[in-house]
């Protein structure tokens, strides 16, 4: 009589690791972390902190999920922390983003998963003498949020190769410093720190002019010619791929936060001053928030005009076809530039 036995092992077998085939499957992360800075360039982000957004969709998506988040004072310490895994969202200016896209691609392939905003950013300063950038001297100080990498620090390099002619745009370089919007701005107005000018962003740049010693040297449109991203958001392919689940309520968290902000701007100033804990009125964060030249979209706008300048300083190698190389498949539908 014919032995059942092996069968029987091999079918029970088979039927075990059916069962562990979804324990085996790689499961999207329960925890992760998302990293903003300072100012109203942020709201979207601070806004998803708050109502919890990204939870929301994942749990739509079928998932529970920790989200954890982290303050930065600049896109480069930033960087450090997304390529050690100890983050999978970072945010921050196109410069930052532009320069890790470089340092990746071909390997964890960094990539922009939107832009949050465009607005302007005004270099200002205390010294009286300073009527335009040509006027800097040894004896002034420039903050900004990372010297070289920051989006403020690519600006001015463009602006001084504007100013001093071609190949001169890091003849300001030596005078910045790397410094928190925050701590910069109580450096500024205090008027007694080396700090005679920072290059900052909303809402700090508005607040110090406020103070009639301090006037604007240049904005970021000027530099560019026109309306630009400011801030971007982006992760590494690699979680994009292992977590789509959660990169999907991502998205969909952003856009969220993105529509309460343009449905609502009063609403949008009481989070913002109740996320950040900023002194300012209620009305002076509105009336920033309905400035026209200040728009929170996820289009990306003129990031090629950074890109182009990158590429002809030297300062990243590769240049993409389009802005599109640049983001994320769910971005490459908007209008972007």
């Amino acid at each position: 009589m014919r032995k059942r036995l092996p069968m029987q092992g091999g079918l029970a077998m088979l039927v075990f690791v059916a069962a562990l085939l979804p324990l085996c499957a790689r499961a999207e992360m329960s925890e992760i972390k998302v990293a903003e800075q300072y100012g109203i360039g942020y709201l979207p982000l601070m806004i998803m902190e708050e109502q919890k957004l990204i939870e929301k969709y994942a749990k739509l998506n079928g998932l529970e999920v920790n989200v954890g988040w982290a303050k930065f004072a600049g896109g480069n310490v930033m960087n450090d922390a997304l390529l050690s895994d100890s983050l999978q969202f970072a945010s921050g200016g196109v410069g930052p983003f532009v320069t890790l896209w470089a340092k990746t691609r071909g390997n964890l392939d960094v990539k922009a998963i939107a832009a949050i905003n465009s607005m302007p950013l005004y270099l200002n300063t205390r010294n009286p003498a300073v009527k335009s950038i040509k006027d800097f001297t040894d004896k002034d100080k420039i903050a900004l949020p990372a010297v070289k990498v920051s989006i403020q620090a690519v600006t001015l390099q463009m602006a001084a190769e504007k100013a001093f002619g071609e190949g001169q745009q890091n003849k300001l370089d030596h005078l910045t410093v790397s410094m928190s919007h925050p701590d910069a701005q109580v450096a500024l107005l205090s008027g007694q720190s080396e700090i005679t000018a920072h290059f900052g962003s909303p809402p700090f740049q508005y607040q110090q002019l406020k103070n009639p010693a301090i006037h604007t040297v240049l904005s970021s449109y000027d530099v560019l010619g026109g309306p630009a991203t400011f801030n971007v958001v982006w992760t590494t392919s690699k979680f994009r791929s292992e977590n789509p689940k959660l990169y999907d309520a991502f998205v969909k968290a952003l856009d969220e936060a993105t529509a309460l902000i343009n449905k609502d701007k009063r609403w949008a100033a009481e989070a913002y001053l109740r996320m950040s804990r900023d002194k300012a009125s209620q009305k002076e964060i509105e009336d920033m928030l309905n400035d026209p030249a200040i728009v929170f979209t996820t289009t990306p706008q003129n990031v090629m005009k950074y890109v182009d300048f990158m590429i002809k300083i030297g300062s990243i190698k590769n240049r993409p076809d389009s802005w599109k190389d640049l983001f994320f498949p769910n971005a490459q539908n908007l209008p972007g530039s």
